[in-house]
């Protein structure tokens, strides 16, 4: 298969497990709904910690394609991670 497409693939799983995690985060943990967590996150500083806790899902993901041979998917993971560190980063920045 193409490198670029197996990359893409990896990517996209990267940011849906990255968006499942937090999700199921909030719904887990959280006694307000959706949007009243995400807003009281962003008033309180503390989105780049639930996006954290989120990535936690693209460990699985990462090891998952790793072990079935998928080296470029993994990659794709990879850096949808990087990339959601790079947004927490700019959360806890700015």
């Amino acid at each position: 298969m193409n490198v670029k497409k197996e990359l893409l693939i990896g990517f996209l799983v990267g940011v849906i497990a990255n968006t499942v995690g937090t999700l199921a985060y909030i719904v887990l943990f959280s006694d307000l709904s959706i949007v009243e967590t995400y807003n009281a996150a962003v008033a309180q500083g503390h989105i780049g910690s639930l996006l954290a806790l989120g990535a936690i899902l693209n460990l699985l993901a990462f090891f998952g394609f790793l072990r079935i041979k998928r080296d470029n998917r993994a990659k794709g993971v990879l850096i949808a991670t990087i990339l959601t560190a790079f947004v927490i980063l700019f959360y806890k920045v700015f």
